[in-house]
């Protein structure tokens, strides 16, 4: 199994096909030699590592959290921390992070994130923006062929407690802008250095 695929999925359809994906790997394999553990990272993203010394439970990420590199403080608790902004080899750059309610009320009024897609993506965080002050230049969320944006969809309300993952692409920046401004609705925009 020398093939490597690289797929973005969201929600309920990662647990799928994670589970897809173990059913296929634990078949594959010689039958005189000792298959690799579907939970050790190396089995997970395909690269090759060092085993590790005790087997992480299924879906385990990192025993570390991320790092975060901002975070900005919304209405009722809520609260933005940005994990990373990528700039990758395509072109785009994707600003990555968790949205977390601290309050102890569940938060619904998530239409302000929503961008102007609403048919195709539904309910989105497709009005988040980036802003090049030097370049001048405001980028938008990405959307593919048939309008949905590529960013986080279908969080309509985030309990007391609960942590939500984000994620949203733009088209890259020329590669001389090194920092840009990070504008999500009913949030204070944050200052954000591009890696990549």
């Amino acid at each position: 199994m020398g093939v490597r695929y690289k797929v973005k999925l969201r929600g309920g359809a990662v647990v799928v096909m994670s589970a897809a994906l173990l059913v296929a790997l634990t078949g594959c394999g010689d039958a005189g030699t000792p298959k690799s553990s579907p939970s050790t990272p190396a089995a997970k993203n395909g690269a090759s590592s060092a085993p590790s010394a005790q087997p992480k439970p299924s879906g385990a990420q990192s025993s570390e959290p991320p790092t975060v590199v901002a975070t900005s403080k919304g209405e009722a608790g809520i609260v933005l921390d940005v994990y990373s902004t990528a700039r990758d080899t395509a072109g785009f750059v994707t600003v990555s992070g968790q949205i977390k309610n601290t309050g102890d009320k569940p938060f619904g009024n998530t239409a302000p994130w929503r961008g102007n897609e609403l048919k195709a993506s539904g309910v989105s965080m497709a009005g988040v923006t980036l802003v090049d002050k030097a370049g001048k230049k405001r980028y938008y969320v990405l959307r593919d062929t048939d309008g949905r944006c590529l960013c986080t969809t279908g969080v309509v309300i985030i309990e007391a407690g609960q942590s939500v993952p984000f994620f949203a692409q733009f088209p890259a920046p020329p590669a001389t802008t090194s920092e840009v401004e990070f504008s999500f609705p009913t949030f204070a925009s944050v200052t954000l250095k591009i890696s990549g």
